[in-house]
């Protein structure tokens, strides 16, 4: 289990979108890999609990989160192998673990956390909740978006992650992470 949570080395920049539900994580993400001509890694955990969804009706439970865990790096992993000199990813093993105490009481299965922790990105863009939150089958806390948006900045600010936060519309988030990405490749 714990070598399919591990992060593959790259000679690439590794981007995150990070931040509460329907904050434009996923556009972003798509909008980032056609500017740099590369790939974008999309969040597995929306596939695997859309057809849980779909086949049981039932919603994400704490023995999910590792299956989603391996599925995530599954993708990131074989993705690296595709990028040019960016990887852009939808989300990671901490915005998991960011879930996993959202939702679990604070709990985070130890071999989540241990990744979650190890697995490195070059940067952080945490997306603010100024957009519209948009309602679908596995989207369900509108009216906590302030506290989860406190909570992911809390966990980049406890863990010593480099982060940028992005507010504005589409265009303005855009150009903010690209102005970051762009000073990441000058170095």
């Amino acid at each position: 289990m714990e070598e399919k949570l591990k992060q593959e080395p790259a000679d690439l920049i590794k981007v995150v979108l990070f931040g509460p539900e329907s904050t434009g994580k996923t556009t972003l993400s798509e909008q980032l890999a056609r500017h740099y001509n590369t790939v974008w890694v999309p969040e597995y955990a929306r596939e695997y609990l859309q057809n849980k969804w779909n086949n049981e009706r039932k919603t994400c439970e704490p023995e999910d989160l590792l299956p989603i865990a391996v599925g995530q790096m599954q993708l990131e992993n074989s993705l690296t192998k595709k990028a040019t000199d960016i990887l852009v990813c939808d989300t990671d093993l901490l915005e998991t673990k960011v879930y996993s105490e959202a939702y679990y009481v604070g709990h985070c299965d130890p071999i989540l956390e241990k990744f979650a922790l190890e697995n490195t990105y070059d940067i952080y863009f945490l997306t603010y909740i100024d957009v519209p939150w948009v309602q679908d089958d596995l989207r369900d806390k509108p009216k906590e978006r302030e506290r989860m948006f406190a909570y992911f900045k809390e966990t980049l600010e406890k863990y010593k992650r480099n982060f940028v936060i992005l507010k504005g519309n589409k265009s303005i988030r855009l150009q903010t992470a690209i102005q970051h990405i762009d000073k990441l490749l000058e170095k």
